[in-house]
């Protein structure tokens, strides 16, 4: 189905899922402000009651009831369009848009964006610059595989997202943990919807950055690149990102033809994408190719920065209308999540009151309460974070200066359960 530039507007856009209010509730914010919405979701939060237009109770982790469900609901209620934001559903939502003939991309293409191994073979296949990547069903078999590639490898779960399993090893006593805890970690339940398996890979040393990317029937776009500070190894924790509406990637060829292989090689024609790579000494290589637009509020980034509303994007590519892609502002955004200086149990958060009044600081959002259980890195999950906080600035210089400016104006302490400590996280 081609894009057009207009579609009728009464039809309702089916969403699945809706996720955690402090990551998720800007997005369909930005979806309800175009179109009524039905919500599909088996529990839907309290807070998303005033955006939508409708609920349809489904199980979204079982696909041939959903799709069933689906079906009877349109018959009744014909909607305009269906997508998500939330990585449990991307699957699915491709195989909705192919029964009830909506715009979408192929079940396949998000399928194989599920399945990390997929992904590899793909990228390979194509010549792709990636990461070479091989599956494995034992601590031993992990071992002669790690081996084979040459330390130091990336062990990961097959399906999973987040960072969630992924270590770094550097020796086979290291690798056999890590196959261990890539086979039981999961993050925001996402186990459900997963493909079980663990890969072993080639580690791609270089800056992690992400493209934010829009496909409008195999066009393919970067609307931002997205550099991202992570946490250090042997996790691949992701603790912040800037978006700079002028970053010099964005006119990078060797960028542009990484990303364009990649969602040729996956055969994904429309979307929008996140595509996290490394600049590698050989060149951007990708690390994986995600079916939906970016979590950790970097959509807002990109809003902030350069103008390009992506909920408005989704909304138009689901309904069949050429969306609009033109930057209206130039300028930086960036996030940064609070994770606890040491494990145990959160006191009463600080700020200090001159930070609240700064204009610049767009929001600053608590996430976890006092008295609940955290764990300090390099244990930590994306669970464990305490709060996050987005600013705006000229540029990206100015971005991390006032990025840091709030990290050292409030502090988390928290409290061990036998001997107390209090540490303020700067």
């Amino acid at each position: 189905m081609t894009l057009s530039n207009t579609s009728t507007p009464a039809r309702p856009l089916l969403v699945l899922g809706a996720g955690s209010q402090p990551y998720r509730s800007y997005f369909l914010e930005g979806l309800a402000a175009r179109h009524p919405l039905v919500l599909a979701d088996s529990e839907p939060p309290s807070w998303s009651s005033s955006l939508v237009h409708g609920h349809l109770p489904l199980d979204l982790a079982d696909p041939e009831a959903a799709l069933a469900a689906v079906k009877s609901f349109a018959d009744r209620m014909p909607v305009g369009g269906v997508c998500t934001y939330m990585e449990h559903h991307v699957e699915l939502m491709a195989q909705i848009a192919e029964l009830l003939g909506l715009p979408g991309t192929s079940p396949a293409a998000m399928g194989a964006c599920r399945d990390k191994a997929a992904t590899r073979r793909l990228l390979a296949e194509h010549h792709v610059l990636s990461a070479l990547s091989v599956q494995a069903g034992s601590e031993d078999e992990a071992v002669d595989h790690a081996r084979a590639i040459g330390y130091p490898v990336v062990v990961k779960p097959r399906a999973m997202a987040g960072s969630a399993g992924v270590l770094r090893a550097d020796t086979d006593a290291e690798v056999r943990a890590a196959f261990l805890h890539a086979s039981q970690e999961t993050v925001l339940g996402l186990d459900t919807y997963a493909i079980g398996g663990v890969l072993v890979e080639e580690y791609l040393d270089g800056e992690e950055i992400s493209a934010e990317t829009v496909v409008v029937d195999g066009d393919v776009r970067i609307v931002a690149v997205t550099r991202k500070r992570l946490g250090s190894e042997p996790r691949f924790q992701e603790i912040g990102h800037v978006v700079d509406a002028g970053d010099p990637l964005l006119a990078d060829p060797a960028v542009t033809a990484t990303v364009t292989g990649a969602v040729r090689a996956l055969g994904i024609r429309r979307g929008v994408l996140h595509v996290e790579l490394r600049l590698t000494a050989r060149g951007p290589a990708v690390i994986e190719v995600n079916g939906r637009p970016a979590g950790d509020l970097i959509p807002l980034l990109v809003l902030l920065a350069t103008g390009v509303d992506l909920p408005a994007v989704v909304a138009d590519l689901a309904r069949g209308v050429v969306p609009d892609l033109t930057p209206t502002r130039s300028r930086a955004a960036g996030v940064r999540f609070l994770l606890p200086a040491f494990s145990g149990r959160l006191g009463a958060v600080q700020v200090a009151q001159a930070l609240r009044e700064k204009p610049w600081l767009e929001r600053l959002v608590w996430t976890r309460h006092m008295g609940e259980r955290v764990t300090a890195p390099p244990l930590a999950s994306i669970d464990d974070r305490i709060g996050h906080w987005v600013v705006i600035a000229d540029d990206a210089d100015q971005c991390h200066q006032r990025l840091t400016e709030v990290l050292v104006q409030i502090s988390a302490p928290t409290s061990g359960d036998s001997t107390h400590t209090t540490a303020c996280v700067r």
